[in-house]
């Protein structure tokens, strides 16, 4: 397992065990160090189970921004109820590190496999990873991140990508 999923995985089974907020590694890997958003992931089953991120940096490190949304995944995704302790041992793990968002002309700069995107319109912004299963096209993509920020068929937008390093 990838040092940035073992940090993971340990912030969720501590934080959801003993209510307990871990720190860093005392010996972190170099990727750990840098500034990056990052989406923690959890599966079950093969299902989605929680994923919560940010896309520009909020904290000091790599590690503290899997720290705070490894928890806020197990306990604040909306979609699903906050993990249980009879959960932990079918649980999944995978931490994606973004690079920095850049702004693109049109969706013809995009690929689904290859680019997450970011849409907005005014303050809305809604993100999708790349390389999700189901997700086969721009459009697709597209639609999938503009409903998750509240952005209607026909608003004005603005298009972003970004690339991700994916720990499983």
């Amino acid at each position: 397992m990838h040092p940035l999923v073992k940090l993971a995985k340990d912030t969720i089974e501590q934080y959801i065990r003993n209510r307990n907020i871990i720190g860093p590694p005392d010996a972190p890997v170099p990727e750990m160090n840098a500034k990056a958003g990052v989406f923690v992931s959890i599966k079950k089953k093969g299902g989605l189970r929680g994923c919560i991120g940010t896309f520009q940096s909020t904290t000091e490190n790599v590690a503290a921004e899997i720290i705070q949304n490894a928890i806020s995944a197990a306990t604040e995704d909306p979609r699903f109820p906050p993990v249980s302790k009879s959960e932990l041992g079918a649980l999944e793990y995978s931490v994606d590190v973004l690079t920095a968002p850049e702004k693109v002309k049109s969706k013809n700069d995009l690929d689904p496999k290859k680019y997450g995107v970011i849409v907005k319109s005014g303050e809305r912004k809604g993100l999708l990873l790349p390389d999700l299963e189901g997700v086969d096209s721009v459009d697709e993509q597209i639609s999938i991140a503009s409903m998750k920020a509240g952005i209607y068929l026909g608003e004005d937008i603005e298009l972003y990508r970004f690339e991700v390093k994916r720990y499983k």
